[in-house]
């Protein structure tokens, strides 16, 4: 997958300062490892393939054991990209997952014979079992300085999420960023950093965010959503996930 902004936890250490980059194209990759107790399952699906019984063969209905989904919406401006979003996240809002990702303008994967070249689709990753555990923050459109942005990360300290094999993810609005934040470069990466030093950031700025105010760990979630306040713009989900 390419982005044109993405944020990044430069390689060398994962304890590096993250970082924010809003010109030319960038991409990055996670290589995640086999881990006893933790499923993950990628899922790819376009208007012709959406079905319940496909979300259920790739984990995403009827699955107690979902506890993250990771998702990647592309060319979803076109006509009727809006219905197949809600197709997609109306199922999950009655799981107990924590649900994050973005909406974006293309992506590369491997081909399917059922998507035809520029339809819209989505892509992502299911992750399941006990050890997963999750935790997301909004940060919305009145969180405008660093001081607010960190002490909106800084709430999901409270879900208590292991920082050994955590991973953040941050998908942000394009309208984000350096010229949202009064010429400020690199908030809320850096908010993220100083509040998790030792966990790695990667993300994107998209043309829409999906995500909310959600904890998942052991058999307790909270969140209070639908299908309607998971879809956001102007705004920044950040995400922590723990791999067990």
């Amino acid at each position: 997958m390419v982005f044109t902004f993405l944020t990044v936890t430069p390689t060398g250490s994962w304890t590096g300062a993250p970082k924010e980059y809003q010109e030319g194209e960038a991409g990055f990759a996670v290589m995640l490892p086999n881990t006893d107790g933790v499923h993950i399952k990628p899922f790819h699906f376009c208007k012709k393939t959406i079905s319940l019984e496909a979300m259920k063969e790739a984990g995403l209905v009827d699955n107690p054991e979902l506890r993250v989904v990771v998702m990647f919406i592309y060319e979803a401006y076109k006509s009727g990209g809006a219905r197949f979003l809600s197709q997609i996240l109306e199922p999950l809002t009655n799981s107990k997952a924590l649900i994050a990702g973005g909406l974006v303008e293309g992506v590369f994967s491997p081909p399917r014979e059922c998507c035809s070249k520029g339809s819209y689709g989505v892509i992502g990753l299911a992750l399941s079992g006990r050890k997963v555990q999750g935790a997301s923050v909004l940060l919305d459109q009145d969180v405008g300085t660093a001081k607010e942005a960190e002490a909106t990360v800084r709430r999901l300290k409270a879900a208590r999420i292991p920082e050994r094999n955590t991973l953040g993810f941050m998908f942000a609005c394009v309208g984000r960023g350096q010229n949202y934040y009064h010429n400020q470069h690199n908030v809320e990466a850096d908010a993220f950093h100083k509040v998790f030093p030792n966990t790695p950031l990667f993300g994107l700025f998209g043309n829409g965010e999906i995500g909310c105010d959600r904890i998942v760990k052991d058999d307790y979630t909270l969140c209070n959503s639908d299908s309607d306040t998971l879809q956001h713009e102007y705004t920044t989900v950040m995400t922590l996930v723990h791999f067990g």
